[in-house]
């Protein structure tokens, strides 16, 4: 069978690649092409465009570089056309992907959605053209099932898979992690400023003032693998950190807090069982616009799948070294922590078991058989 996979961002490529694992065990003679990044370029397939090539973060951004997004479109249309796919799968990335999904319903294509759209947290309007549009929807928040229902809509949950991602990974040597990366015996608290530029910028700055305040505590900066050393360095300046490229899973694992860009990573953190701060702080247009059409009493998904405050979440203005000086201490302190990990075992249990990329797989192929 031919598939064509359509992913956007670090956490994309790495679903991505979790599901071309899969299909390439349940189907041997799988030809994929895709969009997406390293990790899915490392399973195989025929890698047509990098998600570097695309990471607009925000409204107002989006806006700007929206000459390159609609080349980016018509480019992706007739290669589809070409490739002339058994399905194709989008993976997130809903304001790309859902332009291509419409496009490719007329033309008959068979449409699966690995990953929703985040519908629920602003536009759900957007449902209408998702039923018509998109043949199976595949959703890894448990939450997302009701949401979908109230519009007629039936989702298949099927657990997320970072529950595979983390489970499955090798246990990481906290002697020698810190000897291969020249890290001291002091407690690790890790930053993690997001995977795009612009929201590097914005927030590490911040997340770095409070080294001198802690003393007691070794910083150390998850690089990631879409961004190169050059670029944290400018940031950095002569401030005493530490930096670890491309190894966030081996980080979390060594840390006893972390500082963390709204997104996929606050989970990932979660699952951990590392005490986490949220951090956002957007363009202020952006922030502005996407003020006035979400309507989540959250940004984190540790919190909206708890649906309560587990972890605090510093947003845009209350992003601040005063702020996040205050609520670091808050989890560093024992009590919290405990009450913490308890939530975070909550957490994990209502994400559901194993197994979500094979599950996803199977029933992709199931439909083309």
């Amino acid at each position: 069978m031919k598939y064509y996979i359509i992913a956007g961002e670090a956490s994309g490529d790495l679903h991505g690649s979790n599901l071309m694992k899969a299909l390439y065990k349940e189907d041997a003679k799988a030809d994929i092409r895709f969009w997406g990044g390293d990790l899915m370029k490392s399973v195989g397939g025929s890698l047509v465009s990098h998600y570097k090539e695309r990471a607009f973060m925000g409204f107002f951004e989006v806006i700007l570089n929206l000459r390159k997004v609609m080349i980016f479109i018509k480019f992706c249309k007739k290669d589809i056309e070409q490739f002339n796919p058994d399905v194709i799968v989008f993976i997130d990335n809903s304001g790309f992907n859902l332009r291509i999904a419409k496009w490719a319903k007329k033309k008959g294509f068979r449409t699966n959605y690995y990953i929703s759209p985040q519908v629920w947290a602003s536009r759900a309007s957007r449902v209408k053209g998702i039923k018509r549009d998109i043949d199976k929807m595949f959703v890894i928040l448990p939450f997302e099932k009701d949401f979908y229902k109230k519009f007629d809509y039936e989702v298949e949950f099927v657990g997320h898979p970072l529950i595979d991602g983390i489970a499955g990974r090798k246990q990481t040597d906290i002697h020698q992690f810190r000897k291969d990366h020249q890290l001291n015996n002091k407690p690790i608290i890790a930053l993690l400023p997001g995977s795009r530029k612009q929201e590097i910028t914005k927030m590490l700055l911040v997340m770095l003032s409070l080294i001198d305040d802690f003393p007691e505590y070794q910083f150390v900066i998850a690089g990631a693998p879409s961004q190169d050393f050059n670029f944290y360095q400018k940031i950095i300046g002569k401030k005493q950190v530490n930096f670890i490229n491309n190894k966030t899973y081996d980080l979390l694992s060594v840390s006893y807090a972390a500082l963390v860009a709204s997104g996929t990573a606050t989970l990932e953190t979660a699952l951990f069982k590392v005490p986490q701060v949220v951090c956002y702080k957007g363009g202020s247009v952006s922030y502005q616009i996407a003020k006035r059409i979400i309507t989540l009493k959250y940004i984190s998904l540790v919190n909206l799948i708890m649906d309560k405050e587990v972890v605090k979440e510093l947003i845009q203005y209350d992003f601040n070294q005063r702020n996040l000086k205050k609520e670091l201490t808050k989890i560093l302190d024992e009590k919290h922590r405990e009450k913490l990990f308890l939530d975070y075992f909550e957490l994990e249990k209502k994400l559901g078991g194993k197994g979500a990329s094979e599950k996803v797989a199977k029933q992709i192929i199931a439909q083309l058989t």
